[in-house]
């Protein structure tokens, strides 16, 4: 499924400060049920935004309207765990478009990349100074250049590392059946070419 073109993405960002989050956290399984990628957004982190009794909790992040955007910023080791695609889904499905993190367990950053979520891999000390500049300013710009593979804020900036097929197919909002689709012409020739 093709989703939108990434290249430079601006916005607010939303803190989440915990270490070894793992994908039953991000979606609880009692929610894995449905057999489209819609609605899984509502049931991001449910356990941690709501009580038993389906009330918000005050205290967690996605609760408290001053923070806000299309970045999560996480702690190190994220998506650790089940390899369950939903994760990505419902991250995407929230309205985030990049998770940042100094650490991705390798099939949520795959699931990740597959569903249009960036994950942005980065060292300890810029995400600590990330974490405590947006905890202490909500209103906090970060941007994400996917064609130059950096990530900056406040005048701080690093360089991130992306497969570079993953990369073509973010940037012009493919699936991985789009890209061959976008090489129909190549393909015939070369076909053509050894026949």
């Amino acid at each position: 499924m093709s989703k939108d073109k990434f290249t430079i993405l601006k916005t607010t960002a939303v803190p989440l400060p915990v270490e070894n989050i793992d994908t039953d956290q991000i979606i609880p399984a009692r929610f894995l049920k449905a057999t489209t990628r819609d609605g899984f957004g509502e049931n991001l982190f449910r356990d941690w935004r709501y009580s038993s009794d389906n009330q918000p909790i005050a205290e967690f992040i996605l609760n408290n309207s001053a923070y806000n955007g299309k970045i999560l910023v996480a702690g190190k080791n994220f998506g650790c765990g089940s390899s369950r695609e939903h994760a990505a889904w419902a991250i995407y499905d929230y309205g985030f478009r990049v998770v940042v993190s100094s650490f991705f367990a390798d099939i949520f950053k795959n699931n990740a990349l597959n569903n249009a979520v960036l994950p942005v891999v980065v060292s300890d000390g810029f995400l600590k100074n990330l974490l405590v500049t947006i905890e202490s300013n909500p209103s906090t710009e970060v941007t994400v250049d996917l064609p130059k593979q950096e990530i900056s804020f406040n005048g701080h900036s690093e360089k991130f590392e992306i497969n570079a097929y993953k990369k073509e197919c973010l940037i012009n909002g493919y699936d991985d059946i789009d890209y061959l689709l976008s090489l129909n012409k190549e393909i015939r020739e070369f076909d053509l070419a050894h026949s």
